[in-house]
């Protein structure tokens, strides 16, 4: 597989940022960016021995190299923890807009798992005799199927935010990534957590300490640890509600999301839009960087969505912002019904929550059957302005 042009370098990147007046030089940051230099320069000729096509001399070459290299001749990979706000997704986002890898993949966790969820239940649903045959006759183990498939697609997988809570999802990783790691397969991850604290407190943790080790030893571990809370200091003291809706709310609102995902507002024509993937259906998601996710009040919530796909939302965005939240009443009953859950979701995972409305938000139901419920909405809408709940890390809440 070609390689892609490597002109720059994550080193390179960050001191242009530093150079730009977009970023203040950080000595954790300064640490970490050294680290994903050194993985950057080691891809630069990497291949999985999966994917090689050696000649006989070469075969015996790349053997006699990977007697002097670490003992699997892979790269080590890369593991950033630390606080909300570090810089850990930045940093991450800089490295892999510049790694020198055709197939490289940069998911959040959760929509890993999603992914790995929906594979494995597509091979139970396969029947054996066609099964045996597709899987070249791997017995009726479907990892290490999944692992070959992941593996071919993917040399370099980024991980946004690794945090398990889901027992299912702890008792796959161990046997997954033992096989995706024998296929050569580099994983870099941030996290909130030290990887001794993942799954903390799980049902049958002992079956998880495993992947734990693997972390240890397959990846280099660095914290982020610095005072200086980035995400937090770019909304502390910010309007989260904006009232009325119109060109000046709207223009505040673009501001923010700008200040928050490090991109010139003159570039504003391109600014990605993203896919998330939810029970086999695609969720448009119209303006999307850095974690930071921007839609439209009747995306949302006046198309016939529920609480999967807003969960799936909450799970992968740490800010969202949206726009044109109307005034809701018995006319608009499923429309505040959907808020109600996007709201509900949100919240149980600390998302940062910013938008314009039509009126002030203790106006914001004007009556109909919903009132109780309603006044609980409020209530968490009020709480999520707070300094305290934007100074939460992003994932779902333990208490």
């Amino acid at each position: 597989m070609t390689q892609p042009a490597h002109k720059t370098s994550p080193d390179t990147e960050y001191h242009a940022l530093i150079n730009a007046g977009e970023l203040t030089a950080d000595a954790d940051q300064t640490r970490a960016v050294a680290a994903l230099e050194r993985l950057h320069r080691e891809l630069i000729d990497y291949a999985p021995s999966g994917h090689r096509k050696l000649g006989f001399f070469s075969r015996w070459a790349s053997v006699l190299a990977r007697s002097s290299e670490n003992r699997s001749g892979v790269p080590k990979g890369i593991y950033l923890y630390g606080g909300v706000g570090r810089g850990k997704s930045m940093l991450m986002d800089l490295f892999y807009s510049v790694a020198p890898v055709a197939a490289k993949q940069r998911i959040h966790f959760h929509e890993f798992m999603l992914d790995v969820h929906a594979r494995l239940k597509d091979w139970h649903d396969t029947a054996a005799r066609q099964r045996k045959p597709r899987n070249g006759g791997a017995g009726e183990d479907p990892i290490p199927f999944i692992a070959k498939q992941l593996s071919m697609q993917t040399t370099l997988l980024c991980f946004d935010e690794l945090q398990v809570t889901d027992i299912a999802d702890a008792m796959v990783l161990t046997r997954l990534f033992n096989e995706l790691f024998s296929l050569g397969v580099i994983l870099v991850a941030t996290s909130n957590r030290p990887p001794d604290d993942l799954y903390k407190h799980g049902l049958n943790r002992h079956r998880f300490l495993p992947f734990i080790e693997q972390i240890k030893q397959r990846l280099e571990i660095i914290p982020l640890q610095g005072p200086v809370d980035y995400r937090y200091n770019r909304l502390k003291g910010a309007q989260t509600y904006y009232f009325p809706v119109n060109e000046e709310t709207t223009a505040q609102l673009s501001a923010t999301f700008f200040r928050l995902t490090d991109r010139n507002i003159a570039d504003r024509a391109k600014v990605p839009s993203e896919e998330l993937h939810v029970h086999g259906r695609a969720l448009f998601v119209p303006k999307a960087a850095r974690g930071v996710a921007v839609f439209s009040f009747k995306r949302l919530c006046a198309n016939p969505l529920g609480t999967a796909d807003y969960l799936a939302i909450a799970r992968t965005y740490h800010t969202v912002i949206m726009v044109a939240i109307p005034q809701f009443s018995p006319d608009n009953n499923d429309e505040a019904r959907r808020f109600i859950n996007l709201i509900d979701a949100f919240y149980e995972h600390n998302v940062k929550f910013l938008c314009s409305a039509a009126v002030p938000l203790q106006s914001l139901y004007a009556g109909g059957d919903l009132k109780f419920e309603f006044e609980r909405t409020i209530s968490r809408l009020m709480e999520m302005q707070s300094e305290a709940y934007l100074a939460q890390g992003h994932g779902q809440r333990t208490t």
